[in-house]
């Protein structure tokens, strides 16, 4: 009886000592250790925002953003609507909430929303504060000097904070690869090349690092200009100054096609002057496609299609 008792006592504080333990977690911890649920932190250019991982209501101001997020199979809520790319004409549907434009955000649909986490790129840097105030902010922005470099860290990042990184990486390889190919035959050939942005009859060109300047500093295209001024909005130009470079090569950016217009890139660009270059007569302008170049750049859809553009000027 004296064994049987014993024997009773040690089993009662055994189950008394689990039910004092610890409660088990049913939630995935997060990537500092302390949380409930995955967070992680992302320190940007202007400022740190503490993200979760796999976020349900995600508000996008950068096309880029978008059209990788459309490639990877990630849901998103709120979509600024006043200008959507065609290839994305999706997102301009009622299923998804209009968030206003690229430069006027509706910050009360968006406030309404109570979003998980809201992208945003240079078009709405400058209102980042009234971001911040709704919602975690992500600043996705490019670094022209380092196109590629700044590409493939927006594309991991994303990657990361919705679990893709594995699609991610194998997307990241074919871009890297044939970027390279076209570097190698680029930078071996003797043309020249000027790119160039059409808007409304008038004409801006872009040098090495600046923002289309990956045309020479990624894809390896020799300048026809090595002393274009670096500028967002590029160095205006006039057509005697084309005929004065002779490009072999001459890449339009049709700003028009993109966010509407009069006077479309082809009208502006073939007049008389134009028309004596090398690359007139070589049938070397190349159009580029304005929604990819100039709206949803640095997407992993986006930057596949201007490869392709690309690679038609060898």
């Amino acid at each position: 009886m004296k064994k049987f008792s014993w024997l009773v006592l040690v089993i009662t504080m055994l189950f008394t000592l689990a039910a004092c333990g610890p409660e088990e977690k049913t939630e995935a911890t997060s990537a500092s250790g302390t949380g409930e649920a995955k967070e992680m932190k992302v320190t940007h250019e202007y400022g740190e925002a503490t993200v979760k991982k796999n976020p349900e209501k995600v508000v996008v101001f950068d096309f880029g953003v978008l059209d990788t997020l459309d490639e990877l199979d990630v849901e998103v809520t709120g979509v600024p609507q006043a200008i959507v790319p065609e290839y994305l004409n999706k997102y301009a549907g009622k299923e998804y909430i209009n968030v206003g434009s690229l430069k006027e955000p509706d910050f009360e649909a968006i406030h309404d929303m109570n979003p998980d986490v809201i992208f945003i790129s240079a078009r709405q840097a400058e209102l980042y504060d009234q971001f911040e105030e709704i919602a975690p902010t992500v600043f996705v922005g490019m670094d022209y000097t380092d196109y590629m470099g700044s590409f493939e860290k927006n594309m991991k990042l994303i990657g990361e904070i919705f679990e893709k990184e594995k699609v991610v990486a194998d997307k990241l390889k074919e871009i890297n690869a044939s970027v390279a190919e076209i570097n190698k035959e680029a930078s071996s050939a003797d043309e020249k090349a000027l790119l160039v942005l059409a808007n409304e009859g008038k004409v801006s060109a872009y040098g090495a690092g600046s923002r289309y300047g990956f045309i020479h500093d990624e894809f390896g295209f020799k300048a026809a200009d090595e002393k274009i001024e670096a500028s967002t909005h590029g160095q205006s130009i006039t057509f005697e100054y084309i005929l004065e470079k002779n490009p072999g090569i001459l890449f339009v950016i049709d700003r028009t096609a993109a966010v509407g217009g009069e006077v479309g890139a082809k009208e502006t660009i073939e007049n008389e002057l134009v028309k004596k270059t090398d690359a007139f007569k070589n049938g070397k302008i190349i159009y580029l496609d304005g929604t990819n170049w100039y709206l949803s750049g640095g997407g992993l859809q986006s930057l596949q299609s201007m490869i392709d553009e690309v690679r038609s000027a060898l």
